[in-house]
């Protein structure tokens, strides 16, 4: 079957080890279901697994993605849930210790066929297109849960959302509109800060800038380039949500700042099967529907990586199929 797969590793130029083309159709663990992939979207992490962060060499090769919409052995139309997990029904998937993500122990979902759970399959609303349905399993299932549940945010509070144009942080700054935040976003670029309004942003600054007032709390998703404005930027009693660290892994401390001012650094990473119900239910009722910024064919992944490399993004890109 078609697919777009890791088979090399190679930190300084990942998109050397990215194949585009036929593989045979791994084994379908017993219990698993199998859906037709429709839609799937790119996340950092593919290329973090194609520099060989969090990806064995052993592993090889390695179907990539994390993220799908498509339809199952009934004909349904659904959305596929990345984390596997052996956490019981109402147990929080994101720390049971043993889980991994679709791409990491089990091949992910740039394919033809994805294998998975049948339990990590919802519905997909019938009036979402199969690009948007295919946005939510990882970009804006972490951003729900860093504004939802992560944050302590109340409506009204001010949030600082860092680094505009990415798909968690794109994600942030729709859904915190919608959940009556004031929501500040931050960007290099003035194009993107315009578009960070049009999302519905109620202020936009450029990268590090001096801000009106200080925040409740800050989504940061940048790491070493905007950590310290994000500590500065926050109230007293003030919270970091972090989930990512595109720039760079090792920001500065502050830490004199954060025990003065009592600051809360929280971590956040992906959300439940319980978050992305909520989230889908969340998107319906207000609306807000995930960025797209292009769909390629999955023949075509390779472009569709190389947009991604190249950090000229804003919202998510989607394979085809």
């Amino acid at each position: 079957m078609l697919a777009a797969y890791a088979e090399s590793m190679d930190f300084a130029d990942p998109l050397a080890g990215l194949v585009v083309g036929e593989i045979d159709e791994p084994a379908r663990p017993e219990g698993w279901t199998t859906i037709t992939m429709k839609a799937a979207s790119l996340n950092h992490h593919d290329l973090w697994s194609l520099r060989g962060i969090g990806l064995p060499a052993e592993r090889l090769p390695m179907i990539l993605g994390c993220d799908a919409a498509g339809i199952d052995e009934q004909g349904n139309e659904v959305i596929a849930y990345s984390i596997i997990s052996d956490a019981h029904i109402g147990m929080d998937e994101t720390i049971d210790e043993s889980r991994s993500i679709l791409s990491e122990r089990y091949p992910g979902t740039f394919a033809q066929r994805v294998h998975l759970p049948a339990k990590n399959l919802i519905a997909k609303p019938a009036d979402w297109t199969w690009a948007q349905a295919a946005c939510l399993p990882t970009a804006w299932l972490t951003a729900y849960r860093m504004l939802a549940v992560r944050s302590g945010l109340k409506p009204g509070n001010t949030v600082l959302v860092q680094g505009a144009g990415g798909g968690v942080a794109t994600a942030c700054i729709a859904l915190g509109s919608a959940m009556g935040l004031r929501v500040w976003a931050t960007s290099r670029s003035e194009e993107k800060r315009e578009r960070a309004r049009e999302l519905g942003a109620h202020q936009v600054f450029e990268s590090n800038a001096r801000l009106p007032e200080r925040v409740d709390a800050v989504m940061e998703t940048v790491g070493e380039a905007t950590w310290e404005h994000s500590v500065k930027v926050l109230k007293s009693g003030g919270t970091i949500v972090i989930s990512g660290a595109t720039s760079g892994p090792n920001p500065p401390a502050a830490l004199t700042r954060i025990f003065f001012k009592q600051l809360s650094i929280v971590g956040s990473t992906m959300g439940t099967l319980e978050d992305l119900r909520n989230l889908v239910a969340l998107c319906d009722v207000s609306g807000v529907r995930p960025v797209v910024q292009a769909e390629f064919e999955l023949a075509d992944a390779r472009d569709a990586f190389s947009v991604l490399a190249s950090g000229d993004v804003f919202g998510k890109l989607v394979l085809t199929n």
